[in-house]
């Protein structure tokens, strides 16, 4: 893979990855007119839960829904330009112009009108933008076991980068696929947020892990894997170091685990053959779940890695993919179980979601 750096006329960095060493120079100029980002983020916990929010209000300007012959993620055309100054590309990842999480955010940690009751911090980190492929019309589904391959070695190299920031406390590379998901931009892309706190699902991984541990002695996540290895019912697709199975105790209409065999805390950790089995899996169930309802399934799927700084031998990386699509024209909607209280009511069982993706394979 070959790494080139550049920067966008307002300051951004931007990385091409590309898939083999004789590609050509990236040496193009941004040449639009850009100000200076200028974001505002903050975070303040909520004293209720202890959880962080993040404030963004910069974001309400942001692009949303433009043409395709418009598209920012596209390759720049004679009088079209976009945030990839190139002509062409294979992955291509920069920093997102309107970012929920910046650097050069200013301000102390203090608290809300002073009063002591509600932590108020700025939203100090980073979010980036991935560009899977300089195709418009291409999913990540449609790309090849090699380019797959190139994606996973970048989610590491910026995993590894990220992590050394100021303030970044844990790393999630996602992609957001749909528009029932709420996606404005259709080019195949992906996010990566550097956020600056532990995230409150990673909160309670963590300490359903050391609970498990004292009581158990091993890693939950090994066992599950070994029930799942046992029953067979919920397995979608399985490699060498790598099986794919709907979750015992799924939330969404389709939910699938992607966990590696071998115990890592984040993407850097892996070896080449991993990371090489990792493409072949997580293609099968792309491509199942694109079969499913015979359209494309709109989904969410991220990398649960483990904080920077503290707990790491509590983790165990793996991609979780889920949707909201619980029949071809029918949305699983939040109500007010799951919106209000946090409890989740499923039209389907888990096995029944396996055997459905197994079938459509």
């Amino acid at each position: 893979m070959n790494r080139t750096v550049r920067h966008l006329a307002d300051g951004r960095e931007i990385i091409y990855f590309d898939d083999h060493e004789d590609a050509p120079p990236r040496e193009a100029v941004d040449t639009r007119d850009l100000p200076a980002v200028a974001a505002a983020s903050e975070i303040r916990r909520d004293p209720l839960t202890g959880e962080w929010v993040a404030m963004a209000a910069h974001r309400q300007t942001r692009t949303y829904k433009p043409p395709a012959d418009l598209c920012p993620l596209c390759p720049t055309r004679p009088g079209k330009p976009s945030e990839v100054p190139e002509s062409d590309y294979d992955v291509v990842v920069f920093e997102n112009r309107f970012p929920s999480f910046a650097q050069n955010v200013s301000g102390a940690a203090t608290t809300v009108d002073g009063a002591g009751l509600v932590p108020l911090a700025p939203g100090k980190g980073r979010c980036e933008v991935v560009c899977f492929t300089s195709d418009h019309e291409r999913s990540f589904g449609e790309l090849s076991p090699a380019r797959v391959r190139t994606v996973l070695d970048v989610w590491a190299d910026r995993t590894a980068a990220l992590s050394e920031l100021d303030g970044v406390e844990q790393v999630f590379p996602f992609e957001n696929r749909g528009e029932e998901i709420g996606v404005t931009l259709h080019h195949p892309h992906g996010q990566i947020y550097a956020y600056p706190f532990v995230t409150p699902r990673t909160e309670r991984m963590l300490a359903t892990a050391a609970a498990y541990r004292a009581e158990h002695g091993r890693h939950v996540m090994g066992d599950v894997l070994a029930a799942e290895h046992e029953a067979g019912t919920r397995i979608v697709a399985e490699g060498r170091f790598w099986t794919a199975f709907v979750p015992p105790a799924a939330r969404w209409p389709v939910q699938v685990q992607v966990v590696p065999h071998r115990q890592v805390a984040d993407l850097t950790e892996l070896d080449d053959a991993e990371r090489d089995d990792f493409a072949r899996v997580y293609l099968q169930v792309l491509r199942r779940c694109d079969a499913l309802y015979d359209r494309p399934l709109p989904y969410v799927a991220g990398w649960y890695q483990a904080p920077r700084h503290r707990e790491r031998e509590l983790s165990w990386l793996h991609l979780e993919l889920f949707s909201v699509l619980r029949a071809r024209d029918k949305l699983k909607y939040l109500a007010g179980s799951e919106s209000g209280m946090a409890v989740w009511v499923n039209d389907a069982t888990p096995e029944q979601i396996a055997e459905r993706l197994r079938a459509a394979g």
